[in-house]
């Protein structure tokens, strides 16, 4: 097999592993949707607790990429964050966005009518860089869950 020939099948390989692209690394709004919607439907059947807990592991099919679930308690209390584990037992009340902005509120408030979204600059726990995100909740039982998808612009 001559030089090029090999230079295009591993390329390809490549490519399909989903290596090297930029995109690879990066959820979609739609798949964040759909993320959410399924943490909502696991804390329906699951319970607050086990629900929690999974939202907390980091792992699938909670966390994808650079998408997480996280939730809020109604006095402000982040329950889960599976992207910045961190800050679980932190108060959302004095959390700012990049810009300096408080985010905690604008998150809490966007879920008041059952669902909403949120835009704001966040760290990426994937590209490790301050980018865009759009962040979409919904109220489950008396806690806020969220999942937001970054876009580098």
């Amino acid at each position: 097999m001559g030089i090029m020939k090999k230079l295009v099948v591993v390329m390809a390989l490549l490519l399909a592993a989903g290596v090297g692209g930029a995109t690879a690394s990066r959820g979609t709004p739609d798949e964040a949707k759909a993320m959410l919607a399924k943490a909502v439907v696991h804390y329906k059947s699951a319970g607050r607790a086990q629900a929690l807990k999974d939202f907390n592991s980091g792992k699938a099919p909670f966390r994808d990429r650079d998408l997480y679930v996280f939730c809020i308690a109604p006095d402000g209390l982040t329950l889960a964050n599976g992207g910045f584990p961190q800050y679980v037992g932190t108060s959302v009340n004095t959390l700012k966005d990049a810009e300096g902005k408080p985010l905690g509120k604008r998150l809490i408030d966007s879920a008041e009518k059952g669902s909403g979204s949120v835009e704001y600059m966040w760290l990426n726990p994937v590209t490790k860089k301050t980018e865009w995100k759009i962040s979409y909740t919904a109220r489950v039982g008396t806690d806020i869950c969220g999942v937001g998808a970054y876009e580098a612009r």
